[in-house]
């Protein structure tokens, strides 16, 4: 089968074989398929789309050009939970032990952080001693014994995602929602997962600025997922704003133990018991929603879930003292007020703005080689809807040095919205898409 028909029939709007899809992605992956012309089926693909039987099995194809988390002998359900990317998205380090505690096991595999949205990865590893790189073994071991453990994608694991998907980011077809939804959802299933949350952000914050575009992608992860077999959750989520009150890599551990100690902020944790609460009902732990919540809110009040997020930090090797001597104090010398340049109430601060903040500041990175600075961020005193009078203190800004910080500042004021009316309330969760 020659490559070139095959990027013809797509040219041309056709819908490909399975066959036809595994000689591109085989190829590809084996070298016999040349760049140039994967290059030209992937901006096929772009402008023709792809339909969900095809999406189904470009992701299975993915799935099997590597090797999968092989879970059996451990006691399921195994749920994970997968966001598209945000600021303050923290969501992660509060979940995966709010849902262990009660009874389903999160085999999760994260990313670090690129562009102006963070990573889980770098985020733990801002923990003194706190190890990412997990093999099988350990992997396996740890879900087994605390329910959840918090690895990052191996050589091995989905290799043609991994080459995929540093062609598109140079041949402008990142955006692509097939493309897309088969990046996922083949890491996603190769971690052993049976049912799967996905955390979908739409705004200017999220890689999808508008809902409908949100809806796209929402709509393709669960279409293709239950094709593949495994239960599937789409929460479209507001990503407007910065999540919670902090924005960082240690700053966000931080949050998320206040959050696991009862004390996180109101939008973070709707959030996380909204997407908590969908990984109980996927699982079976739970028969619906309300008594989800109710399972996880209290998994949080009894401390269960505090005390798993702990032995998770020992296990993979983090040292819980040293974190929590840690907490409040670990911050760069290199520090700048945002006040309120007027009085009245804070309309809105940019999650995008202050995203390409970060970046500037450490707590990003433009390339995977840049370096990111553990104790550098936003700390924010108040948010939208709040009252301000003119010089008030609204966040607390940390670099890594003082060049970071004055690149930053011109986004970082431009982030933040003061007007004379207070704005109007909006929905944190959008829309949720079954497929159980």
């Amino acid at each position: 089968m020659r490559a070139v028909d095959v990027i013809m029939k797509k040219r041309d709007g056709g819908e490909l074989s399975r066959d036809e899809i595994a000689a591109i992605v085989n190829g590809y992956v084996s070298g016999e398929v040349p760049e140039y012309q994967v290059s030209a089926w992937l901006m096929a693909v772009f402008f023709r789309g792809m339909s969900f039987r095809e999406t189904a099995d470009l992701t299975d194809l993915m799935l099997r050009s590597g090797s999968t988390m092989d879970l059996s002998g451990i006691a399921g359900p195994f749920v994970d939970k997968h966001s598209t990317g945000g600021v303050g998205d923290k969501v992660s380090l509060v979940l995966a032990p709010i849902a262990a505690a009660c009874g389903v096991r999160v085999p999760m595999m994260s990313g670090r952080a690129l562009g102006h949205t963070g990573g889980t990865l770098d985020k733990l590893e801002s923990i003194p001693g706190y190890t990412t790189r997990l093999d099988e073994k350990r992997f396996r071991e740890y879900i087994g014994r605390d329910g959840f453990a918090m690895t990052g994608q191996t050589d091995a694991i989905v290799p043609a995602d991994k080459r995929l998907y540093s062609l598109r980011d140079v041949t402008a077809t990142v955006e692509s929602v097939p493309l897309i939804t088969a990046s996922i959802l083949s890491k996603k299933v190769a971690e052993g997962a049976e049912a799967l949350v996905f955390d979908v952000k739409s705004g200017p914050g999220a890689f999808m600025k508008t809902v409908d575009d949100a809806e796209r992608l929402a709509s393709s992860l669960v279409r293709t997922g239950q094709a593949m077999g495994k239960r599937i959750v789409g929460v479209i989520t507001d990503m407007t704003e910065p999540l919670g009150d902090k924005v960082g890599n240690f700053l966000e551990v931080e949050e998320s133990i206040d959050c696991l100690e009862g004390r996180g902020p109101a939008d973070l944790m709707e959030v996380t018991y909204r997407l908590s609460a969908w990984m109980l009902v996927a699982a079976g732990v739970a028969k619906d929603v309300d008594a989800a919540t109710r399972l996880c809110e209290e998994a949080v009040s009894s401390g269960r879930a505090l005390e798993l997020f702990m032995r998770n930090v020992r296990t993979q090797g983090g040292d819980v003292d040293r974190m929590t001597a840690m907490r409040g104090s670990f911050r760069s010398k290199h520090v700048r007020e945002l006040r309120a340049p007027a009085s009245g109430y804070v309309r809105s601060i940019d999650a995008y703005k202050i995203g390409l903040a970060g970046v500037y500041l450490g707590v990003g990175r433009n390339k995977t080689s840049d370096p990111v600075a553990p104790d550098v961020g936003f700390v924010f005193e108040r948010r939208k809807g709040a009252a301000v009078a003119k010089g008030d203190l609204v966040a607390t800004v940390y670099g890594k040095d003082a060049a970071s910080l004055d690149a930053a500042w011109p986004l970082v004021t431009e982030a933040l919205s003061v007007g004379p009316d207070a704005p109007a309330a909006s929905p944190l969760v959008i829309k949720e898409i079954t497929a159980l």
